[in-house]
């Protein structure tokens, strides 16, 4: 969801050149949930074809900005700012509070396009 989200936003503000985004976990699940697909569909974000992926280390050290969602036990070498988001898996939830957990990540990567906006324009 988040990285949905945050395609959505850089395209919309016109970061594309500007903004690189890597999304994974440490530990994937083996499929986007439906239930995501479906609170995703709703806000006309289409999750065919998206598979979860693993994600390393050094792709993490590499960002400067890295935002988990929840139970964040990453250690990072380089200077790169963690964001633990501290958000519960949707996996088993129910559709309700799919949605809740949605647009806390929606209202979460706003939030971050806001400060990278606010950085480059200093």
């Amino acid at each position: 969801m988040a990285t949905a989200y945050a395609e959505r936003e850089r395209e919309a503000r016109g970061l594309t050149d500007a903004v690189v985004i890597h999304t994974g976990g440490t530990h994937p699940a083996d499929a986007v949930h439906d239930i995501v697909r479906e609170a995703m569909g709703e806000n006309g974000i289409d999750l065919a074809g998206r598979e979860p992926r693993y994600i390393d280390d050094e792709t993490l050290e590499s960002c400067d900005y890295v935002a988990t969602m929840g139970c964040s036990t990453l250690s990072l070498e380089a200077e790169t700012s963690v964001r633990d988001w501290d958000l519960p898996d949707p996996h088993g939830e129910d559709l309700e509070t799919v949605h809740e957990i949605r647009e806390e990540i929606r209202t979460r990567v706003e939030s971050l396009f806001d400060e990278l906006e606010a950085t480059r324009d200093e």
